[in-house]
């Protein structure tokens, strides 16, 4: 549970070397989904390993997280520009309405309340909203939390229900056509 894409001078040399290490195992366990989540998407590119520059392997999910419209601005357009067979967002905290996200070429967003001591109140009309734009464009979503001082108090329907959408990927596809030929 780290933001791999963050910069650090003073531990650039071993951030490097983690990195590397990570880029490793990634590949060496293509069965295994990855989701990179960063607030930091506009150094991804600069990241990655040279031979991902076209095409990060399929078992990489790249994510950022979007908290208010300003940072939906800010990073969205960075992560839409990275060649990743999933890419999602992460809405969470909710910190305030997201209207016209703009939700081309991502595949999946996650929404859920701050929780904690100390945290901020999130609007259903605000989740509303962007579910509404998550089926209009056609994007799986996902609530997580409503958040506040007890999320399990709290629980996790949305309109008398939990939204558990995942983006369907081509190996979940081929491993679908396979089971149903069992």
């Amino acid at each position: 549970m780290s933001d791999v894409f963050e910069e650090h001078e003073r531990l650039s040399r071993r951030l490097e070397e983690e990195r590397s290490k990570l880029w490793h195992l990634i590949e060496e366990t293509p069965y295994l989904d990855w989701l990179l989540l960063t607030k930091r998407p506009e150094n991804v590119m600069a990241m990655i390993p040279k031979r991902w520059k076209m095409n990060l392997p399929p078992n990489i999910w790249i994510g950022t997280s979007v908290e208010n419209p300003e940072t939906a601005a800010e990073r969205i357009p960075h992560l839409q520009a990275i060649p990743a067979e999933v890419r999602f967002l992460s809405v969470e905290p909710l910190l305030e309405a997201v209207p016209n996200l703009d939700l081309a070429f991502i595949h999946w967003v996650i929404v859920g309340g701050e929780s904690g001591a100390g945290a901020r109140p999130m609007e259903e009309s605000w989740v509303i909203d962007v579910q509404h734009q998550c089926k209009k464009a056609h994007v799986a979503f996902f609530f997580k939390q409503w958040g506040g001082v007890n999320k399990k108090k709290a629980g996790r329907l949305l309109k008398n229900r939990e939204w558990n959408e995942i983006p369907q990927t081509a190996l979940m596809l081929d491993l679908e056509d396979q089971f149903s030929l069992l």
